[in-house]
């Protein structure tokens, strides 16, 4: 009889993400290519785990079809050398598809079906524009269901503006440039280099290494930020500036139980708590990791002033700040996103989840005052997904 287990998170990776379209640095290859040297770059990372002794791979795209189709975790899985034993599938939740991956392949290690899995995400935008090759049920709108800005991600911010005035598009310009800046930080420190592997990819000049993500603005101001047009609505509030870029990407992680831990003599990175989805309306989505967050924490006994760390998915400036002002936490609250987030590095929609679990497994590193972080994000049609975290290197 299967026996329940404490879910680690071991490792993780992640290519750099390139900007999508024809002049982006990955638009002759392959998305299930990216997502391969992903888990590729894990297996080398790990080489005490034998890679038979891996129950599942979960692999997840927002666009299964073409070079995100065929299976993704089962054809990422032979692609990339693991034994045919290793069974694999896909999965979607749009922008959570790695969270999402992630809390499935934990949930079976909790219940003890799995020892130890892969999970991960990918996302090439370049060749999947958001909403290739969707048919949204004709009901959704024309009996009222879905309003139909919820199929437009930057006129549900919009209505994030709309809904909370005083989430200002100065107060969003703001947020995105002090990204920025945490992320050249984080560059310059070496943070963010530690868990990127570098990709091969040809272009009309020739072959290239591509070891840094490519949608960086260091010298971004506020000055610069104003200038920029309101794509979604005349004299709107959500520009390019404020906004998460369009990119290509992939990640992946390792996540194991108590029994396969002490096996292989693994050393993990993070605890897993719990986690929790919720969803609100899809015409404001952005707002979701506010009831996922207050489920999660519930589920788990603490309070927001229990999390020393948070990782949220900067889809858009005035979502994070539409959370962060629910909870009362300041605009440059120094627990959330630290390293910097999707405003500066881009966010790949599936393989996003993970991107934040390896920079809050950095941050834990950093700060052994600190017990439990989170990792949050927003998911189109109406979603938000939490899920919390324990650091091991704890200190009382």
């Amino acid at each position: 009889m299967s026996t329940s287990s404490r879910v680690s998170f071991i490792d993780g990776v992640r290519t750099p993400f390139g900007r999508a379209g024809e002049k982006g640095v990955y638009w002759t290859t392959r998305a299930d290519d990216l997502m391969v040297k992903a888990v590729v770059g894990l297996l080398e990372r790990n080489q005490n785990i034998p890679p038979a002794a891996i129950d599942e791979v979960a692999v997840a795209a927002a666009t299964q079809q073409g070079d995100q189709g065929l299976v993704l975790g089962r054809s990422v899985a032979i692609l990339a050398g693991l034994p045919l034993t290793v069974p694999g599938y896909a999965i979607d939740r749009w922008c959570a598809g790695a969270m999402t991956a992630a809390t499935t392949v934990a949930g079976g290690i909790a219940m003890g079906a799995y020892d130890i899995a892969i999970a991960g995400g990918v996302e090439h935008m370049g060749h999947h524009p958001i909403g290739q090759g969707f048919d949204p049920n004709p009901r959704f709108i024309s009996e009222k269901i879905v309003d139909p800005a919820a199929l437009s991600m930057g006129e549900t911010a919009e209505r994030l503006h709309d809904r909370f005035p005083q989430l200002t598009k100065e107060r969003s310009d703001r947020f995105a440039v002090a990204s920025q800046a945490k992320a050249e930080a984080a560059y310059q420190a070496g943070k963010i280099q530690q868990d990127l592997i570098s990709v091969s990819a040809s272009s009309e000049s020739g072959w290239t290494v591509v070891d840094v993500d490519e949608v960086r603005r260091p010298g971004t101001s506020m000055e610069g930020l104003a200038e920029l047009k309101t794509p979604f609505r005349p004299h709107g509030r959500v520009t390019a500036g404020n906004s998460s870029g369009l990119t290509d990407g992939a990640t992946a992680c390792i996540l194991a139980g108590e029994a396969a831990v002490a096996k292989y003599g693994l050393k993990p990175k993070m605890h897993l708590v719990t986690y929790a989805f919720a969803g609100v309306e899809p015409e404001v989505m952005g707002i979701g990791p506010i009831p996922a967050t207050e489920k999660a924490l519930a589920r788990a006994g603490l309070t927001m002033s229990d999390i020393g760390l948070i990782e949220i998915n900067e889809a858009f400036a005035v979502q994070v700040l539409s959370f962060t002002d629910h909870f009362g936490m300041p605009d440059d609250d120094p627990r959330v996103n630290p390293m910097g987030g999707a405003l500066a590095y881009g966010h790949p929609l599936a393989s996003s989840g993970v991107r934040l679990m390896l920079q809050l497994a950095r941050e834990f590193e950093d700060h052994p005052e600190v017990r439990y972080g989170m990792t949050t994000m927003c998911v189109g049609l109406g979603q938000g997904g939490t899920v919390i975290w324990e650091n091991p290197n704890w200190k009382k």
